[in-house]
């Protein structure tokens, strides 16, 4: 639960009165899915809360169901930072240059096109 905490080994070694050499020694299989120890958490939170929840304990339902909504907002945060983040890749500066270039070169022509186009009126 302490890593599931974000607690530092040395803080849990603390908290156990154990030397940091002592935890890793003896607790190293723990120490190693410190990443997964929160969401390990959750998921037997959760399993307690879904046990009420079918006992009938309607403050357990209503909990329930702002777990749910948590959950729900958490994965559409994380669909859309997804998202966001493979829209359209960054251009260099070159990329920048080029493409500016290509723009103004656009807008060159088209300008001399409607100059020539009003010249050709202008004669007729």
């Amino acid at each position: 639960m302490l890593l599931a905490l974000g607690w530092s080994n040395e803080r849990i070694a603390n908290a156990l009165h154990i030397t940091l050499p002592t935890l890793r020694k003896h607790y190293f299989s723990e120490l190693k899915f410190r990443d997964v120890q929160r969401d390990r958490m959750t998921a037997t939170l959760t399993m307690h809360l879904w046990s009420q929840v079918e006992a009938g304990n309607v403050s357990a339902m209503r909990e329930f169901g702002a777990l749910i909504e948590r959950n729900d907002r958490m994965a559409a945060e994380q669909f859309f930072e997804t998202t966001k983040t493979s829209q359209a890749p960054r251009l260099g500066k070159k990329q920048l240059d080029e493409q500016r270039a290509m723009d103004a070169d656009a807008e060159l022509t088209a300008e001399l096109d409607q100059e020539a186009a009003a010249a050709h009126h202008a004669v007729n």
